[in-house]
């Protein structure tokens, strides 16, 4: 029997791609899953007894390009009060400024940071409490050919195209950004994650123009452009556009979850694929703050547990076409996420301002990236 490198002994494994919940350890050698199984020897070991050990958790929709945008937060601070291994920043940057993306943040950050390219040369460039300037309203910054040079660069850590829609994100553009973000897209062979708020455009006018593969993100988002009907169903172009593969990513923000719309979308057996946070400088001061909150408001919801956590490790994995991510499989990243969950009462708001007292609570009891253990300080 091998001896690892580290082994989390003792915790509730929960791995869905795998079908795997029972109480186990979970081996790394080498910076890789080497098993999961029982009395594992480890050079190291971590006694995780009584905590959730999950493959590590993945953020799909987070604004971590910090001092070089204003809505950045610090990479590595936010992985580890969210116990997330891999962060995807979601159009912080644009082909005019990934660069120093790449060189001054993802460099050197212990979390893994994959990217969404804004198709916006510029990227998210004005978010404050003070200042929002919609970076799709202005056509002239929409730069299709710069940004199939810079993704092409970068496919190590690029794994689509950004783009934002809606009134407050494209003004009076329409589906205009959205049409130039897919051609950038097709010639690169890429899947794009798409915003939306309120309209224009649409809605149902946004999902037509999304192909296979594509994530819409914010899609419990509150009326307008709400995917659940008045009379509590969800809307037909929804639904058709899932089964033909459209992906429906959380993304709670600031301004893109509401308590109702998801009540309406679960109690039609509608749960997303994806659950995100969509944090930034604003959202990590509420009422999404992380995304270990933003999974708790799940299981609130009634939610089950397995599922939340697929939610956050085996589809966001797929939607990325990273299939070493989000698994216990031997071989695959070495990362793991250990979670305590909580019982008692707590107070959670929704983008609406609307509140829920839960039973439940997830916090960070530590995290593993690469082999390597990280307690949640």
């Amino acid at each position: 029997m091998p001896v690892h490198d580290l082994v989390l002994r003792g915790g509730r494994v929960i791995d869905p791609s795998q079908g795997i919940d029972r109480v186990a350890d979970v081996g790394f050698l080498g910076g890789r899953i080497s098993a999961v199984g029982e009395s594992l020897e480890g050079r190291t070991v971590q006694d995780v007894a009584g905590h959730l050990v999950t493959p590590g958790l993945i953020d799909l929709h987070t604004h971590v390009y910090w001092g070089g945008t204003s809505l950045g937060v610090p990479p590595d601070a936010f992985s580890r009060k969210s116990a997330v291994t891999t962060l995807v920043d979601t159009g912080s940057a644009g082909p005019g400024n990934f660069a120093g993306f790449r060189e001054h943040v993802i460099a050197h950050s212990k979390a893994r940071i994959l990217a969404y390219l804004n198709i916006s040369f510029a990227g998210i460039y004005a978010f404050s409490k003070r200042v929002y300037v919609g970076e799709s309203g202005d056509h002239r910054l929409l730069a299709p050919i710069d940004t199939v040079e810079i993704a092409e660069r970068n496919r190590d850590v690029i794994v689509g195209i950004k783009v934002r829609v809606g009134r407050h994100a494209s003004g009076e553009q329409g589906v205009i950004p959205l049409q130039i973000a897919r051609q950038a897209a097709e010639r690169l062979g890429m899947t794009m994650m798409v915003h939306i708020d309120e309209p224009p455009p649409t809605l149902q006018e946004v999902l037509a123009l999304m192909r296979p593969g594509d994530v819409l993100t914010h899609c419990f988002r509150p009326f307008p452009n709400t995917p659940a009907t008045s009379d509590g169903k969800v809307e037909q172009f929804v639904t058709q556009a899932r089964e033909r593969g459209i992906i429906f990513d959380i993304g709670h923000g600031m301004g893109s979850f509401a308590f109702s719309t998801a009540r309406v979308m679960l109690a039609n057996r509608f749960m997303p694929d994806c659950i995100s946070s969509d944090v930034h400088t604003l959202s990590i001061e509420g009422p999404a703050f992380d995304l270990l909150t933003t999974m708790s408001k799940f299981l609130c919801l009634d939610a089950p547990l397995v599922e939340v956590i697929r939610c956050t490790t085996e589809n966001p994995a797929r939607a990325l076409r990273r299939p070493e991510l989000g698994s216990f499989r031997q071989g695959g990243a070495g990362d793991a996420s250990v979670l305590t969950l909580e019982n008692g009462s707590f107070d959670y708001a929704d983008a609406t301002g609307e509140r829920l007292t839960g039973k439940m609570r997830l916090r960070s009891r530590g995290i593993v990236i690469g082999g390597e253990w990280l307690d949640s300080d």
